[in-house]
């Protein structure tokens, strides 16, 4: 029987209907863009700070939509569309994907962490898709729009689901992980993100763990063994792996590096696996996705298989060649821990490279510690330098001043450029100075747009 009948919708939502839809119709699943294919599936009117689905409500049923929620009353739509309606359309999303939750008989596996998340849950995916049937969340699905839509859109018959849990407020990943209830529950470190909204590592910490209170079934917590703060807090889970670098640590992460295109991993100093993403980093997320696989019963070739096969993620240090210039793409957001991933990882790639040049953005929400953790960065590009020289730096936004500080006095003038945006003129001026055989790393929060320099090299 399926769960979206006439009848479930309202006792699950709380609405009520205005009109319920024409005939026996068989609802196949949840929309919210009526760019989508809609046939059959219910339309959720969402209100942002931009778009109001209210508006395009016409479109939704020229989309195939035989059912709108919303939450106020709608113009005339065809008699056939069935209208539903709620007292909050966002939050009986979230109830409907949280009954729905309840009906799947998979092993539902949630990921956060302050870096990482997008990328374990591509390895973690990638490891169970080669003898499991299942899903994972699409690009960055992670706030209470993206999991209830992740979760609404799985199989009855899936055998797992793999959901991506942000957050950048206290509570956030409590709200989620009441909708997700998941089995598995995995951490993939603690680091500097969003501290405007939390105030310091501690708080972090305690935010990423309170999804553990939310655990069900299994009820298996995966935790990175050298992030801070973190071991004090797993009162919600039955079980723990502990993965990383530390004594402890099972799988722990025993040695790595490159190999041919791709790089290995060695695990407890006796298995090696490969895999296809770059740097230390990659190295301890591919972990994460290990203990997932083994605890599902995925033996150590096909996990093997899985991981070697792995690409970057787009804009998380995916390579572009354009002309005779490399692009490392790193720029879908940043924090300090990323940045420091970022540039070691960037070491690696680009050692053969006639020059290097370094594009850097700010990163946002950092709060009190912005100043200070910028001036780190330019602290971690010095000790790059002194490793592997740096030709170029460009600098982008409005805290660039202060990684520039302890550069200014030991760099030559004409190695550094601060520029306020990399609007057109700008990067254009940016690509102007690039040579053939140039390795280029792209790394700031995504308010920064860095990505267009690519553009720019493009049209050069």
């Amino acid at each position: 029987m399926s769960f979206f009948t006439p009848d479930n919708l309202t006792a699950r939502t709380g609405g009520r209907w205005l009109r319920p839809p024409a005939g026996d119709v068989a609802l196949s699943g949840v929309g919210t863009d009526t760019r989508e294919d809609l046939i059959d599936r219910i339309f959720v009117a969402l209100t942002g700070e931009v778009h109001d689905g209210h508006d395009h409500l016409h479109r939704a049923v020229e989309a195939g939509a035989r059912v709108c929620i919303v939450h106020s009353e709608p113009p005339d739509l065809p008699d056939a569309t069935g209208v539903l309606l709620v007292d909050d359309t966002r939050a009986a999303l979230g109830r409907l994907a949280a009954a729905y939750r309840r009906t799947l008989s998979g092993t539902v596996i949630a990921i956060t962490g302050s870096c990482g998340k997008t990328t374990v849950k591509s390895m973690t995916d990638a490891v169970l898709a080669g003898s499991r049937r299942g899903s994972a969340a699409p690009k960055s699905f992670n706030n209470d729009v993206g999991v209830p839509l992740t979760i609404l859109a799985a199989g009855p018959d899936d055998e797992y689901l793999i959901l991506e849990i942000g957050s950048n407020h206290p509570g956030e990943i409590g709200q989620l992980g009441e909708i997700a209830r998941p089995d598995i529950g995995v951490i993939t470190m603690i680091g500097h993100a969003h501290l405007e909204g939390f105030g310091g590592l501690d708080a972090v910490a305690c935010e990423k763990a309170s999804l553990l209170r939310h655990l069900d079934g299994e009820r298996l917590a995966v935790i990175n063994a050298d992030a801070p703060n973190l071991r004090g807090r797993l009162d919600g889970a039955v079980s723990v792996v502990l993965f990383g670098e530390a004594a402890d640590a099972d799988p722990q992460l025993t040695g790595w590096g490159p190999a041919g295109d791709g790089w290995w991993i060695e695990v407890n100093g006796d298995r090696r696996f490969g895999l296809g993403l770059p740097g230390r980093h990659n190295a301890i997320n591919a972990l994460a996705a290990i203990a997932v696989g083994r605890r599902m019963g995925v033996p150590d070739d096909l996990i093997d298989r899985a991981l070697s096969g792995c690409r970057p993620v787009e804009m998380r240090m995916s390579r572009h060649v354009v002309g005779e210039v490399t692009i490392y793409n790193d720029a879908y957001n940043a924090n300090p821990d990323s940045v420091r991933a970022s540039l070691e990882s960037f070491a690696d790639l680009a050692a053969g490279a006639s020059r290097r040049v370094l594009v850097l953005g700010d990163m946002l929400e950092l709060g009190e510690s912005a100043a200070e953790q910028h001036r780190e960065v330019g602290r971690r590009v010095i000790d790059l330098d002194r490793r592997l020289a740096v030709d170029r730096l460009v600098l982008v936004g409005s805290m660039s001043g202060y990684v520039a500080e302890p550069i200014r006095d030991q760099w030559p003038r004409e190695r550094l450029a601060v520029l306020d945006d990399l609007d057109r003129p700008n990067a254009a001026a940016v690509a102007a100075t690039l040579q053939p055989g140039d390795a280029v790393l792209l790394k700031g929060s995504r308010a920064l747009g860095l990505e267009r320099l690519i553009e720019a090299i493009n049209e050069a």
